[in-house]
């Protein structure tokens, strides 16, 4: 009876142990040369994108101590009073050290998060595109003020393609990553760019394990791409490889014509207008394809989406722009900005904007510029 007494009191007193583990976070910080009484704060981005601090502590000899608890690994940022910036990282619970780095945050030491380091590998990627392009631009200011146009063509084009490669980087992580909690973060971002493809990402979305799609931000995740894809439906007749759908609109002289009556064998239908200074920028590039390859059957329908309300006169501002920059092609415009019925046809939020067409008519490529949009006409016409 006594032995039973004793091996029930062991029971309860490994029982009473277990239930008081503790399951959250703690947060060991090292703030060499923060001074004693400054402020640490811990914060994340709400459904709304706003920062919210959610805890804080105070520096003392150099270190600082944050515990709680979070329902899953999420994207945090730590930042201290009187430092520039904050660092982020992958908050999850775990014992947590961190190295903050108080004259460069971002560079600060994160250790004992395991969802972290998918964060980490993410950002080691992004540092070698930023240092492929600083090598690039290096190169280029060593040839000195005027290098040679073939030199000058190549750096261009060796910088479009790396930017192109940076961009799609984030595709290519998630879908290499599909079972981290950085990744459902990751996506979450990306879908507010622009150039976001929700139909990829909602595929790959599909793959992630059971736990991440069922958590709360897997659950945040999976509406967001569901209310895209519902966008993404009513435009999915301008994916590529869809014959680009046909449209009217007035010439300078008012008189109504069709992309059918003006379509090339290849045919760049460009979204531009006069007050659009990274259009201007564009335009020389532009008038070298059209001269290197109309006699090859290229066609560019101009749209342009003059008639900003800030402009007196918005014709004569189109008209004096493409005297200026020299656009020898197409010109169609209703004048009326992004209102523009062909840019609501063709879903242009903003420009620069192009469509790239193949003879019979279908989109092979969208919004290239500089360089790649000389390569695809080369591609599509062959040399000049």
């Amino acid at each position: 009876m006594k032995k039973l007494l004793i091996l029930l009191v062991v029971t309860l007193v490994f029982a009473s142990c277990n239930e008081s583990k503790e399951t959250g976070y703690v947060i060991n910080g090292n703030a060499e040369g923060i001074h004693n009484g400054v402020r640490v704060r811990l914060a994340q981005i709400d459904e709304k994108g706003k920062q919210v601090i959610k805890d804080s502590a105070v520096v003392m000899d150099g270190k600082f101590n944050i515990k709680g608890a979070v329902e899953e690994p999420g994207v945090y940022f730590l930042s201290a009073d009187g430092t520039p910036g904050n660092m982020v990282f992958m908050l999850e619970n775990s014992d947590i050290n961190i190295d903050f780095n108080s004259k460069m945050p971002m560079d600060s030491k994160v250790t004992g998060s395991e969802s972290n380091k998918s964060y980490e590998d993410f950002q080691n990627g992004m540092l070698e595109f930023r240092k492929e392009g600083e090598a690039i631009m290096k190169r280029f200011q060593e040839l000195g003020q005027e290098p040679a146009p073939e030199t000058r063509d190549s750096i261009k084009k060796a910088m479009d393609n790396m930017r192109q490669r940076q961009s799609a980087y984030p595709l290519s992580f998630v879908e290499n990553n599909n079972d981290s909690y950085f990744s459902l973060n990751l996506i979450q971002l990306e879908s507010s760019r622009p150039t976001f493809d929700v139909v990829k990402y909602k595929e790959i979305f599909e793959s992630f394990p059971a736990n991440l799609k069922e958590s709360k931000r897997g659950q945040i995740v999976k509406q967001r791409l569901d209310e895209l894809y519902k966008e993404y439906e009513k435009i999915a007749h301008l994916d590529l490889g869809k014959i680009a759908p046909n449209f009217e609109s007035k010439t300078p002289e008012g008189e109504t014509v069709s992309l059918n009556d003006l379509k090339g064998k290849v045919t760049i239908i460009d979204f531009w207008a006069a007050w659009c200074g990274p259009c201007r920028r564009e335009n020389p590039n532009v008038v070298k394809v059209y001269e290197q390859y109309h006699d090859k059957g290229l066609e560019i329908i101009g749209i342009s989406l003059d008639g900003a309300p800030n402009q007196k006169d918005p014709k004569k501002a189109w008209l004096d722009a493409i005297e200026k920059d020299g656009l020898e092609w197409n010109h169609l415009s209703s004048l009326m900005y992004f209102n523009d019925p062909v840019a609501k046809q063709y879903n242009i939020k903003s420009i620069p904007a192009t469509y790239i067409l193949d003879e019979e008519g279908k989109i092979v490529a969208k919004n290239l510029r500089g360089a790649a949009l000389e390569l695809k006409i080369k591609e599509l016409l062959g040399n000049p």
